[in-house]
């Protein structure tokens, strides 16, 4: 054998280990490439849940638990209720809905009411009963409970009966007649500060059920 086989010989195995070299670095790379791909993906899967679960917040509905009995019994010291903003969107609130809002006194909190009286009407206490417009209410959800002026009010607030609720506000109250700080306490509230109509009662599964 010549020394231009030997030569030849030793390059072709030189050759041959350097594309092995190459398709083995080429092979991480791919395997790398992948890996950062599988990373973005999940990076933009967390992204758009976490996007949806805003959105849905802010323009669908929102989860409370309720802490306090305002509302018992139709809504019990903690259920789990959610608000949903869908059907303010298409009307305004009306009589006899339940209402999330924000709280007139404190920041940041919302309170759970029921929609007693719009803007124009009067409201009036009677012998324990709801009176708007002169009409007596029949509020079957009080379970009896009577209705009176409280024996005080918020810090600036004056409210005597017949009260007539101003343009761009409404008077809420709570179910739980006894035992609420409502419209009576704070005033009429501004439609404005509405965040939701309670639709469904999610937790505990015995409370479970729609809102009426």
């Amino acid at each position: 054998m010549g020394h231009g086989t030997v030569f030849r010989a030793q390059f072709s195995r030189n050759r041959k280990g350097a594309e092995r070299h190459m398709d083995s670095g080429q092979h991480a790379e791919k395997q790398g490439s992948g890996a950062s791909r599988a990373l973005l993906s999940i990076l933009a899967m967390i992204a758009v849940v976490v996007l949806c679960v805003i959105a849905l917040r802010t323009f669908v509905f929102v989860p409370y638990e309720i802490p306090s009995g305002s509302m018992e019994d139709t809504i019990k010291t903690g259920d789990m209720v959610f608000s949903e903003k869908v059907t303010y969107y298409m009307r305004e609130p009306q009589p006899g809905d339940i209402v999330t809002f924000d709280d007139p006194e404190v920041a940041n909190r919302t309170l759970i009411k029921r929609v007693i009286a719009l803007g124009g009407q009067t409201v009036d206490l009677q012998d324990g009963h709801v009176v708007v417009d002169g009409v007596v209410l029949d509020e079957p959800y009080t379970l009896g409970k009577e209705s009176y002026p409280l024996n005080r009010t918020a810090a600036g607030v004056d409210i005597s009966f017949p009260y007539t609720v101003p343009e761009g506000s409404m008077w809420v109250m709570g179910d739980n007649r006894t035992s609420s700080q409502d419209s009576r306490y704070f005033g009429a509230i501004p439609v404005s500060s509405i965040t939701g109509r309670a639709a469904l009662i999610y937790w505990p599964v015995n409370d479970f059920g729609l809102l009426s």
